[in-house]
């Protein structure tokens, strides 16, 4: 429900200003003076009851919380934790009316729908109200006991896995597996894992029942003897959740076999010798969840390098910790988390490579799955590369460019619905972007002339204000000269004297000379800019007849 702004707010073209004339879009208010984000957070901390109870937390029962529905007088749950969010109404970017619709009740889901990612505990502190009531839910009788369990919010946590000890039944093979879990059927599609060693290393094997990227599509972070790995699945997440039972290494190598969806991990023993059990489960160990109902989590990364792109842009290189491994999906996102006057503001952003010119030369001929090209996703071998605008006026971006060599920032996993599967068999890619909205369509270029052997053109029509904002326009004209399947036009709305390309904004006679359905093609439209230009350019694209499915519009 919190929109973090990027630049001076509200900034033009965002979803915090009203769109300009014939061009629709979905939460977009024009805010009163005075009620930034900073003025809020400032607002939050002056010392005044926001709750209206005094500092007392309270729990809150669904009659109770159903009581607090209207605007001078409304509560929201977000999981479980119920806030009054009537002072925050005149502050909220998308407005009252989209606060009003969780009014009284579990606004979970809305959220989840619009930003999960904003931390609401940090934003919202001072409006916390108490904690939902517990609702004891009655599970039927297993074969061996009858087991209660409470229920919050409709959502039962997992409950906790037995210890995992070594199978007496494999001992010559050395490999030790879990026990108090049933063997999955055939057709269960449930991910599981199992493990082995040998005197000087720990392997933890997942299996995932589905093709995978054979390059990864897991997180890892090992720190203190504690074991997390989370693999994306579509839209659902496996974890693996651990306290080791020995002391290891820092350092943990991943292999990942993607024809038959097997994740590999090798850790290092600090002592040689046999463990009895692989370590104690902890929370969330061992589950399957869609993503979205997964938290967050966050690791250090250390500022390697930053490399100028232009007068405003440039490209932060991350180095993750050695116990770290991150594998970004194209057309993914990671969150970036600091503070600001004591609240936490976090944005997204898509990382790209450290360069569009291949290193090198791929085969264009070779057809490669979409679903498991060698190059789709980064390991945290070279770091992570984010292409960031640097806004003079805003609330993020200048306290990123005061970072030195050196510094550290905490960085989340990857996030977002985007799936390479819409590609399969494609023959004809069109990217429509503006301004930082190149960054997804930069590994995407990258991703259709390296890997994926079925697209014949790769066409970009790239949006700004003015010459000098173009990004990596050098290398993108390089790509086009050299590779006749790329093309790329670039479209000012305030070019300068003699500019000989596209003037203007994004209209319908643009999208109809440029985008094109050649006779037994497949094509597909990735859009990604302001939500302005997204939700205009998005209709004129269908206008022009492009299906549902044929089109993927990236939402910030």
């Amino acid at each position: 429900m919190l929109n973090v702004p990027t630049q001076s707010f509200p900034a033009a073209g965002s979803q915090q200003r009203v769109a300009p004339a014939g061009q629709s879009g979905r939460n977009k208010v024009a805010l009163k003076p005075g009620h930034s984000l900073m003025d809020w957070i400032r607002f939050a901390k002056s010392g005044r009851d926001h709750t209206g109870l005094r500092g007392r937390l309270i729990e809150v029962t669904e009659e109770e919380l159903k009581k607090h529905g209207r605007r001078d007088d409304c509560w929201t749950c977000i999981r479980g934790m119920v806030y009054n969010v009537t002072p925050y109404m005149d502050y909220h970017p998308g407005g009252e009316e989209e606060l009003m619709k969780a009014a009284g009740k579990d606004g979970t889901e809305l959220f989840d729908q619009v930003h999960r990612w904003v931390n609401y505990e940090s934003m919202l502190k001072e409006c916390l109200v108490g904690r939902m009531a517990v609702k004891p839910l009655a599970v039927k009788a297993l074969s061996q006991k009858k087991v209660i369990s409470s229920n919050l919010n409709g959502l039962t946590p997992p409950l906790p896995p037995p210890p995992l000890m070594a199978s007496p039944t494999s001992p010559s093979s050395m490999m030790l597996r879990p026990t108090g879990f049933a063997p999955p059927s055939e057709k269960d599609s449930r991910p599981r894992f199992d493990w082995f060693q040998t005197d000087s290393t720990v392997n933890i094997v997942v299996y995932t029942k589905r093709k995978i990227p054979r390059s990864g599509c897991a997180t890892i972070d090992l720190q203190g003897g504690v074991l997390r790995l989370e693999a994306l699945l579509g839209n659902m997440s496996y974890m693996l959740h651990l306290r080791l039972t020995e002391e290891v290494e820092g350092s943990v190598e991943v292999q990942t076999a993607g024809s038959v969806g097997k994740i590999q991990l090798s850790i290092p023993k600090q002592a040689k010798g046999k463990w009895a059990s692989v370590g104690q489960p902890l929370e969330f160990h061992n589950s399957f969840l869609r993503q979205k109902d997964r938290a967050l989590h966050y690791r250090d990364c250390v500022l390697v390098s930053k490399t100028e792109v232009n007068h405003n842009t440039s490209v932060f290189r991350l180095q993750l910790g050695c116990g770290s491994v991150m594998h970004v999906p194209v057309g993914k996102h990671v969150y970036l988390k600091t503070q600001v006057q004591d609240a936490e503001v976090v944005k997204p952003y898509t990382p790209v490579e450290q360069s569009l010119i291949p290193v090198v030369p791929v085969d264009p001929v070779v057809p490669v799955d979409p679903v498991d090209p060698a190059s789709q996703d980064q390991t945290h071998g070279a770091g992570l590369f984010l292409m960031i605008k640097v806004y003079p006026d805003g609330l993020f971006t200048p306290q990123l460019d005061t970072l030195h060599i050196g510094d550290h920032l905490m960085v989340s996993g990857p996030e977002g619905p985007f799936s390479l599967r819409p590609l399969r068999d494609v023959t004809h890619l069109y990217l429509l972007a503006a301004g930082t909205g190149f960054t997804p369509m930069a590994r995407l270029i990258q991703l259709s002339l390296q890997d994926l052997g079925s697209i014949k053109s790769t066409k970009l029509l790239l949006f700004n204000r003015q010459e000098k904002d173009i990004t990596w326009r050098s290398q993108m004209d390089e790509l086009a000269a050299t590779d006749q399947r790329f093309q790329v036009e670039y479209v000012l709305s305030e070019p300068g004297d003699g500019w000989p390309g596209q003037k203007g904004r994004v209209e319908q006679s643009m999208l109809r000379d440029f985008l094109s359905r050649p006779e037994g093609s497949r094509v597909y439209v990735c859009v990604c800019g302001p939500s302005a230009f997204t939700e205009l350019t998005e209709e004129l694209v269908r206008q022009q007849g492009f299906s549902q499915e044929e089109v993927h519009t990236f939402q910030g």
